[in-house]
């Protein structure tokens, strides 16, 4: 199974932090994340989530993988040697797959054991700031490269939007207000499709794509998980001034 395009684009985005109190602002929303797999009952599992083609499961399982190779990419970063945070995109896309398929108990494990992998990770890295500039390849011979100290934004942008791609409970409502404002951010800059974006909670206005097109209006948290790709979040609720919301890239 391949790995859907929603997923992939959670770790596009160029996102910028200082290896300073790096693992401080996953603590909570790991937590959070944690709490709410823990609890999912067996048959939730193979239930679909809100990625399309994925199973809860599925998403656990990523979850569990992102920490790994993040965690692992780090360490290299750490001990002088380049490591990729995945050996190629096939060999994650399968990964995924199998760990999905082993069953609530093994992937729950991981997720568990990963999260605390890459907190030590980050922790050390913390301690290394001069190293955050450190450049880390994705897969091997890719294009897409990342510094060191990003990871720690890139892990929580995958915690946040996947915990409530899980669909158990957890919505945009409940990301804090500063990662909706930096996720419309980041989306701006990465969409094409033209639009004003009007934050109600924010009281902040967005060109999006170029001059032209709607305007379209909400809470910070609706347009940050419209601009990921996903459809409009239930009880989200998002105004488009023609009527149209316009579609949006998964990137």
């Amino acid at each position: 199974m391949s790995l859907p395009a929603l997923a992939r684009g959670c770790q596009d985005e160029e996102v910028t932090t200082t290896t300073s109190s790096l693992t401080d602002p996953l603590d909570l929303p790991s937590r959070r994340l944690i709490r709410t797999v823990d609890a999912l009952p067996e048959h939730a599992w193979p239930a679909p989530s809100l990625l399309p083609g994925w199973t809860r499961a599925h998403v656990v399982a990523h979850l569990a993988l992102n920490a790994e190779g993040l965690a692992g990419a780090v360490v290299g970063v750490l001990e002088g040697r380049p490591v990729t945070m995945y050996p190629s995109a096939e060999r994650r896309d399968t990964d995924i797959d199998e760990l999905g398929a082993a069953g609530p108990a093994a992937i729950r494990d991981r997720l568990f054991g990963a999260t605390t992998v890459i907190r030590e990770a980050l922790a050390a890295l913390a301690a290394e700031p001069t190293l955050s500039e450190t450049l880390i390849d994705r897969t091997p011979g890719g294009t897409r490269r990342f510094h060191a100290g990003q990871v720690a934004a890139m892990r929580l942008r995958e915690v946040e939007i996947h915990h409530v791609d899980l669909d158990a409970g957890y919505s945009p409502a409940d990301w804090p207000l500063d990662f909706a404002r930096a996720l419309v951010e980041g989306g701006v800059k990465r969409q094409p499709v033209e639009a004003t974006l009007v934050a109600t909670d924010l009281d902040r206005t967005w060109t999006c794509g170029g001059p032209g097109g709607p305007t379209v209006t909400g809470p910070a948290c609706g347009l940050a998980w419209w601009l990921t790709g996903r459809a409009p979040y239930p009880g989200v609720e998002l105004t488009s001034d023609d009527g149209v919301l316009p579609g949006i890239e998964a990137l």
